[in-house]
């Protein structure tokens, strides 16, 4: 049985661990560690890793090809992704339910968002200009307001530490060329509309997500990283929806909120690290992850491992 020692330590983003198997395969690691506003926080969250790779697990299962796994649910062609296994003598016991094996690919250096509502950095970008990412959107529109169409928001992928920058569709056309840029949006708004139909049948808004995408050798564009998580998403029950105030959410954004009120004392626009997280915001995070896995799959926690 291999050990994580047995395989060299290739990169660390904010939340995962990435690993060398061999030449084709590499072992993506999902932490406890939770960010906000370009940090990781000190304060970890229990099982975060273990919802994170089990969510992404259910999802590459409806929207691609997984063999043992029906699409039925989201009827469209399959989505090409790196999953190879999540259940495999590959995967060290130290880290298994929290790593999946995956297909090597060359990354695209562009954060591709979807979005169907109107939240975090949109708004603020709609309340100055009355656009997203250049998008032009209609006047009158308040927090949490639906779109009148999902739209192809792209952000630059920073360092770690560093801030992604949205940005707009044509900047992207500019730096990776008209074909591949089209092909980002239209693969992302794909995924996203038949994310959120799904959601919409659990009883979950699907508000927005980020997706990260990659070239295999032949060219191929994949979908890589995670998908659809209450990391990379914004989770809001449906019932009680009610544009013109924050969402109750299955996602981090209890963290974030957190963090801006003045219980926390920190200053987001400071030198200082946020401080750690009071246990009940821990607490309470987490059973926000859980319950979006929950909600979403049908399945109990913890799945079988």
């Amino acid at each position: 049985m291999a050990t994580l020692a047995d395989y060299p330590h290739l990169a660390s983003g904010k939340v995962r661990d990435l690993y060398e198997v061999d030449d084709e395969t590499l072992l993506l690691v999902a932490s406890d560690r939770i960010s906000a506003y370009d940090h990781v926080l000190s304060t970890p969250i229990p099982d975060k890793g273990r919802v994170l790779t089990a969510l992404s697990v259910f999802w590459f299962g409806l929207l691609g090809s997984r063999p043992g796994v029906s699409s039925s649910d989201i009827p469209a062609p399959p989505v090409a992704h790196h999953l190879v296994a999540s259940r495999d003598e590959r995967i060290p016991d130290e880290v298994r339910g929290r790593a999946l094996l995956v297909r090597r690919l060359e990354m695209i250096p562009v954060e591709c968002v979807a979005r169907g509502y109107l939240a975090g950095s949109g708004t603020v970008d709609y309340r100055r200009d009355g656009a997203v990412c250049g998008v032009p959107l209609p006047d009158g529109l308040t927090e949490a307001s639906m779109l009148p169409a999902p739209i192809f928001t792209p952000a630059t992928k920073a360092e770690l530490g560093e801030h992604d920058e949205n940005v707009t569709f044509a900047a992207v056309v500019d730096q990776l060329g008209a074909d591949l840029a089209g092909a980002l949006r239209d693969t992302t708004l794909s995924i996203y509309a038949r994310g959120a139909a799904y959601a919409a049948s659990r009883g979950i808004i699907l508000a927005d997500t980020k997706l990260e995408f990659g070239l295999d050798r032949s060219g191929t564009l994949v979908l890589g990283d995670e998908v659809l998580t209450p990391d990379s998403s914004r989770f809001w029950p449906a019932d009680g929806y009610a544009p013109g105030r924050p969402q109750p959410s299955f996602d981090k954004q209890f963290v974030r909120d957190w963090l801006t009120s003045p219980e926390s004392g920190w200053d987001r626009h400071g030198d200082a690290p946020p401080p750690p997280l009071p246990e009940r915001v821990v607490a309470a995070t987490r059973e926000r992850y859980i319950e979006a896995y929950t909600r979403l799959t049908g399945q109990a926690w913890p799945p079988a491992l």
